[in-house]
C-alpha cells in the first residue's frame, strides 16, 4: 500500500515531464528551439522531443499571410497639404530564424518604415496626383517595404491606402468643385439635347415640305395630262362628226342646222352681244362655210 502511494506522484511526474518535453507543431507553424540560450533548430509541423532543462521554445511563429493595420499618418504633399493616410500590410514570414533574430519588434518596424516611406512619396506628389495615383503609391511602398523586411525574413506581398483624408476645407472646396462638374455636364447634355431635337425638328419640316412639293407637282401633272387627254378626246369627237356629216352627204339644210346649232353653243358662253347675219343668205354661205371646214378636217380617201 506504502508503495503505490509512493508510485503515484512519481507517475504524475513522469507525465507532466513528457508532457512539457513533447510538442506538436501545427499546420502553417514553426517553433524556434534554443540549446543553452543559443539556436539550435526549426521545428515544423509534426511531433517533437525536447530536452528538458537543455533546451526551450524560444518563439512560436505563424507562417500563414498576415496583415497588420496601421493608424493614420500626417503627411505633407508637395503643395503644402497636409493629410492623414492610413495603411494595410499583407506580410508573411519566409524565414522564421530571421524574424526571430534580424531585428527586435518587425511589425513596429514595418510601420514606422512604412510612415516615413510614405512621406517620402506623397512629398513629391501634389493633392490632385496624391487622390488619383493610389496605385502608384501602393507600388512604390510596397517595393520599399519589401525589399527593407527581407533581411528579416518577411515578404510584404501587398500594399494598400486604406484611406487617404484631406483638411476639412479642402473637402468642402473639392465637393463645391464635384458639384460645379456635374451641374456643368448636366447643362451641356441638356443643351445637346434641345440641339438634336431642334435639328431632328428641321429635318422634319423638311422631308415634309419636300414630299408636299412631289405631291403637288404630281397632282399638276397629271390635271395637265387628264387636260389634254380630254382636249385630245373633244377634237377626235368633233373630227368624227365631221367625217359622219361628209359620209351622210349632208344637204344644205344639215348644214344651215348644224350652224344653228354652233351659233346656239356660241350664245351659250358669257358674251353679251352677238351678231348674227341680217338675211338667211348669210346663215347660208355660213353653211356653205362649214362644209368646207368638213371636207379640210376630212379628205377624201
Amino acid at each position: 500500500m506504502i508503495n503505490i502511494i509512493f508510485l503515484v506522484p512519481i507517475a504524475l511526474l513522469i507525465l507532466s515531464f513528457l508532457t512539457n518535453n513533447i510538442r506538436v507543431v501545427p499546420q502553417a507553424n514553426a517553433y524556434i528551439v534554443e540549446r543553452l540560450g543559443t539556436y539550435s533548430k526549426t521545428w515544423s509541423t509534426g511531433l517533437h522531443f525536447k530536452i528538458p532543462f537543455i533546451e526551450r521554445v524560444a518563439r512560436k511563429v505563424n507562417l500563414k499571410e498576415q496583415v497588420a493595420d496601421f493608424a493614420p499618418q500626417a503627411v505633407i504633399t508637395k503643395d503644402n497639404v497636409t493629410m492623414q493616410i492610413d495603411t494595410v500590410v499583407f506580410y508573411q514570414i519566409t524565414d522564421p530564424v530571421l524574424y526571430t533574430y534580424g531585428i527586435d519588434g518587425p511589425i513596429t518596424a514595418i510601420e514606422n518604415l512604412s510612415a516615413t516611406t510614405l512621406r517620402n512619396i506623397i512629398g513629391d506628389l501634389e493633392l490632385d496626383q496624391t487622390l488619383t495615383s493610389r496605385d502608384l503609391i501602393n507600388t512604390r511602398l510596397r517595393t520599399v517595404l519589401d525589399e527593407a523586411t527581407d533581411p528579416w525574413g518577411i515578404k510584404v506581398n501587398r500594399v494598400e491606402l486604406k484611406n487617404i483624408l484631406p483638411p476639412r476645407e479642402i473637402q468642402t472646396a473639392m465637393e463645391k468643385q464635384m458639384k460645379a462638374e456635374r451641374e456643368k455636364r448636366e447643362a451641356i447634355l441638356l443643351a445637346e439635347g434641345q440641339r438634336e431635337s431642334l435639328i431632328l425638328q428641321a429635318e422634319g419640316h423638311k422631308k415634309s415640305q419636300i414630299l408636299q412639293a412631289e405631291a403637288d407637282k404630281e397632282a399638276r401633272i397629271r390635271k395637265a395630262e387628264g387636260e389634254a387627254e380630254a382636249i385630245l378626246k373633244v377634237a377626235q369627237a368633233q373630227a368624227d362628226g365631221l367625217r359622219a356629216l361628209k359620209a351622210a352627204e349632208a344637204d344644205n339644210s344639215v348644214l344651215t342646222l348644224k350652224a344653228y346649232e354652233a351659233l346656239a353653243k356660241v350664245a351659250d358662253g358669257k358674251a353679251t352681244k352677238l351678231v348674227i347675219p341680217s338675211n338667211l343668205q348669210g346663215l347660208a354661205g355660213l353653211a356653205t362655210t362649214f362644209k368646207e371646214a368638213i371636207t379640210e378636217v376630212s379628205p377624201e380617201k
